[in-house]
């Protein structure tokens, strides 16, 4: 079985969160995962996935180079009245754009609550 067999679910994963610039490669007997990820939080879910496939971390087949490039942002604080797509029009952001960077905070993004602090991203 090849390294790319063998971590085919990370490297799925890492395209399905929508890791940039992102080039696999397998090279003497070490697959190499290199790539921009949105978050920290992605980068976390990449190697949980890798601990699932390695458990104890001793293969030693996988060198993953994923950097984080979070997007500058803004905060916000909602107050009453607030909707999303009024903040983004405020910004000039759409309010997919807000609901995406604050998914960690906003279930719904119908139903937002005053104090929440958003992060807003820049245009």
């Amino acid at each position: 079985m090849s390294l790319k067999d063998k971590y085919k679910e990370l490297t799925d994963l890492a395209t399905n969160l929508g890791i940039s610039n992102l080039e696999v490669r397998e090279q003497d007997n070490v697959l190499y995962i290199d790539g921009l990820a949105k978050s920290a939080n992605d980068k976390e879910q990449l190697w949980d996935s890798y601990g699932k496939i390695d458990t104890d971390f001793k293969a030693a087949d996988v060198v993953m180079n994923i950097e984080v490039v979070e997007k500058e942002t803004t905060e916000y604080t909602v107050v009453s009245g607030d909707s999303l797509s009024k903040i983004g029009k405020v910004y000039n952001v759409s309010w997919q754009a807000i609901f995406e960077a604050n998914k960690d905070i906003i279930k719904n993004p119908d139903l937002i609550q005053p104090g929440w602090k958003l992060k807003i991203p820049k245009g």
